[in-house]
């Protein structure tokens, strides 16, 4: 019985495991924190995703670009 209790267990967190993923991916995607908790995952599986997504991530962290100095000012509509 203990021979096959060993397997079992194992087999059985496995599943749980693999089970898991996909909620967990939809919960996260959910509340946006998608990048710390599935990014391994979706490192492995799906590279082509990870480098758009460190693309997005730079676009979003370059701050605006500065007017010249003999720009006219921006109108609070044109910001």
């Amino acid at each position: 019985m203990t021979a096959l209790a060993a397997p079992l267990i194992v087999l059985t967190l496995f599943a749980t495991v693999l089970a898991g993923l996909p909620w967990l991916a939809s919960r996260v995607r959910r509340r946006g924190v998608g990048s710390e908790v599935l990014g391994p995952f979706e490192e492995m599986w799906h590279p082509a995703a990870v480098r758009t997504r460190v693309e997005v991530q730079a676009q979003e962290e370059r701050p605006a670009p500065t007017p010249n100095p003999g720009d006219p000012p921006l109108l609070p509509w044109e910001l």
